[in-house]
């Protein structure tokens, strides 16, 4: 019988410290440290939140730059892959049909990402699209590209992947900047 209890008490011991202080631990401390993360970076205006810096949105007005492709058109629901391998058809023609559009665009811009919500987009599509940008803005690509460039994120802990544009933020900044 004795076994039996010191199991039971351990379990509630256990389940009281990681499901219910751990958990708990980790919230409150995500709320005080990294408030504007732990509610989800939202993008709030005087219309209300309009969006998160964590999840791309889809953009068809020439004077913003584009995201990647997304399988889920942009959906949170049911986001994730294409599933579509190097082998396949439909990847080969989905990719076919971008490429006649936009003969020069880079791979990044063809493909869509693990999730098809990634705001991130590399220097090399940020590029291709300026020139699209500053026509629809009127302004010189050059002023265009300078201004972007300040906006770069370097690597993670400054070697870890590639520089890179949070696509949502850089747009909202482009309107305060090139309204």
């Amino acid at each position: 019988m004795k076994p039996l209890l010191d199991s039971l008490r351990a379990l509630t011991v256990f389940t009281l410290l990681l499901g219910v202080g751990y958990p708990l631990f980790v919230t409150v401390g995500a709320k005080l440290f990294f408030k504007d993360q732990a509610q989800g970076s939202l993008i709030r205006t005087e219309k209300g939140v309009t969006g998160s810096y964590l999840l791309a949105q889809k953009v068809t007005n020439p004077r913003y730059f584009s995201p990647r492709p997304s399988a889920s058109d942009y959906g949170a629901l049911p986001s994730g892959a294409s599933n579509l391998g190097p082998t396949s058809a439909a990847l080969k023609e989905a990719v076919g049909k971008i490429r006649a559009e936009n003969p020069q665009a880079p791979v990044e811009l063809l493909t869509t990402s693990g999730s098809g919500l990634d705001p991130h987009l590399g220097l090399e599509a940020v590029w291709y699209q300026s020139v699209r940008v500053a026509a629809a803005r009127k302004i010189s690509e050059s002023e265009l590209i300078q201004w972007v460039k300040t906006q770069t994120e370097a690597p993670d802990f400054g070697f870890l992947g590639a520089a890179r544009l949070n696509v949502m933020r850089l747009n909202r900044d482009l309107d305060k900047r090139f309204p």
